[in-house]
């Protein structure tokens, strides 16, 4: 049965197995989905520019360019929602693809309604943060300062940079190392374990404005997702 809130969403499946890409196509179109699928990650990429989609399910291993190639240039001119799908299953690939900016991974073989429902969720995500973002907080570089619903967080120079970068790009999980690297040249100082002491820092100066805020969310192997609140 379709569901109402995915109707008419375009959904990109850049998938080089036919049997796979008419899997996902079933599912993604019986959820209520508009679902194109393309088999090469050129034609992919000029697709999207073309024609963006509401998010994209993406092969790592795709004839021409890979995933982790079309997802960084994607990431160039879109934050279309990414989902990336692999074979491999070491943790450094799955690292790899999302420190390029994929939202989330699923490996083969997987369910085919997982792959539905983590779709769903990011395009609701996205959705969302394009809601509510101008509303909950405001950003001042000039100032290097962050407000949270019309409070000013009293942060220090490393904590409003972390926070800066997890607000750039609601629902996207940033690595450790991604952090690191938003702090700039001159606080290169700081480790990357030290990075969860300052996200736990900013949560309690989040929390003190608006007790319970559960906006960022630590995932597993990965690093920080900030999701927008509701």
């Amino acid at each position: 049965m379709s569901n109402p809130a995915t109707a008419m969403r375009q959904i990109l499946v850049v998938e080089d197995d036919a049997k796979i890409a008419q899997l996902l196509l079933d599912y993604l179109r019986n959820d209520g989905f508009a679902a194109t699928a393309i088999d090469d990650g050129h034609l992919a990429l000029l697709h999207i520019k073309k024609s963006p989609p509401a998010a994209i399910v993406l092969d790592l291993m795709l004839p021409s360019m890979d995933g982790i190639a079309v997802c960084r240039a994607v990431r160039q001119f879109s934050d279309v929602p990414i989902l990336m799908l692999t074979a491999r299953i070491d943790e450094v690939d799955r690292l790899v693809g999302l420190e390029t900016g994929a939202d989330d991974y699923v490996c083969k073989p997987f369910s085919p309604r997982e792959v539905v429902a983590r779709i769903r969720a990011l395009v609701r995500r996205a959705d969302g943060a394009l809601r509510v973002a101008p509303t909950a907080w405001t950003i001042d570089d000039a100032g290097l300062r962050i407000a949270w619903r019309g409070t000013w967080l009293t942060l220090t120079a490393v904590e409003y940079r972390i926070l800066r970068a997890l607000l750039s790009h609601p629902g996207r999980v940033y690595s450790r190392a991604q952090l690191l690297a938003s702090l700039g040249a001159g606080m290169r100082d700081v480790s990357d374990r030290a990075i969860d002491s300052h996200v736990k820092n900013i949560r309690r100066k989040l929390d003190a404005v608006e007790p319970g805020c559960p906006c960022i969310t630590a995932v597993y192997g990965a690093g920080y997702r900030f999701d927008a609140p509701t």
